[in-house]
């Protein structure tokens, strides 16, 4: 017997500017960081992925149930590209986006949440 499952799902992608050199370019902490966020949404981390880049850099990969979130740093700008996906209803990717925000600071974010999964991916205001 099969389930039916929704398909809707919202899309954080931020992209943040003028974060802290050292904290952009410690996969550990980010990875300790990430699971924060994912526990505070309420979602289901299945496993984590990190890569440290020499001379600096960082990517780390969040494995959820309800699907992904993800970082990729570049400290020696200041950036971070992050993002935050997630199915269903009843885990918001924006809360996982706040935390992570409220722990790297950065001077600037450029948001975008997008809904997906009911047609044509449209842009939330």
């Amino acid at each position: 017997m099969t389930q039916e499952y929704s398909t809707f799902g919202r899309h954080v992608a931020v992209d943040t500017w003028g974060a802290d050199f050292n904290m952009l370019n410690d996969a550990k902490f980010l990875e300790d960081v990430m699971v924060q966020a994912a526990h505070k949404c309420g979602a289901t981390v299945l496993s984590v992925q990190a890569k440290q880049f020499e001379p600096q850099g960082a990517t780390v990969l969040v494995l959820l149930s309800e699907s992904h979130i993800s970082i990729h740093t570049y400290p020696e700008k200041g950036f971070a590209a992050l993002d935050c996906y997630t199915c269903g209803e009843t885990v918001d990717p924006q809360v996982a986006i706040d935390h992570i925000i409220s722990v790297l600071k950065p001077e600037k974010t450029y948001p975008k949440m997008l809904k997906r999964g009911e047609g044509p991916i449209e842009v939330v205001k």
